[in-house]
């Protein structure tokens, strides 16, 4: 990364193609056989909490929220998140999700739910042991189905299937 860093802000309805081609870069096809893809199919991210980092006029990371139901509590899917090659290994990726939760909590959600490894999203504040009863559609590793209370007792007693809604279902609940 060089001395100067990115710049984190929300994301915007212009900066679809290349987020886009950042996360086809960074997953390749395979992304799209993944159980959470059935969740972002078809939907635009919830923007004002989704955040990209650039550098210059280039977008280099990016972490997308998209709204959900969890049975009946209403949260947010975190992903995907990429930051491009050059720049991995500096923190970047873990500051996008940061930042994406802290705007989160900020617009008043309450939970964070994504599919990922726990010894890296641990320290982020995601927990297996939260979404034990929780149910993602089409086939997940139970054991990488995390999730992330930004309110107090926010994943008290969760449970039900994930399943997608609109953003402005989330922003009512």
């Amino acid at each position: 990364m060089s001395i100067n860093p990115p710049v984190l802000t929300a994301e915007n309805p212009a900066d679809g193609p290349a987020i886009d081609a950042l996360i086809d870069r960074a997953f390749g096809p395979g992304r799209y056989a993944k159980a959470a893809e059935r969740l972002r199919e078809g939907r635009d991210p919830v923007r004002e909490l989704s955040v990209v980092a650039r550098f210059g006029d280039a977008i280099i990371g990016c972490a997308r929220l998209y709204a959900i139901m969890i049975g009946s509590t209403p949260a947010l899917l975190l992903g995907p998140f990429a930051v491009e090659h050059a720049e991995r290994g500096n923190g970047l990726g873990a500051a996008l999700i940061r930042h994406a939760c802290a705007a989160a909590q900020g617009a008043g959600h309450g939970l964070v739910l994504l599919v990922g490894d726990e010894a890296f999203f641990a320290p982020l504040g995601f927990a297996g042991a939260l979404a034990r009863r929780v149910m993602l559609p089409g086939p997940v590793d139970q054991r990488r189905v995390l999730v992330r209370a930004l309110k107090a007792g926010a994943a008290d007693d969760l449970s039900g299937s994930v399943r997608a809604v609109s953003a402005q279902i989330a922003d009512n609940a």
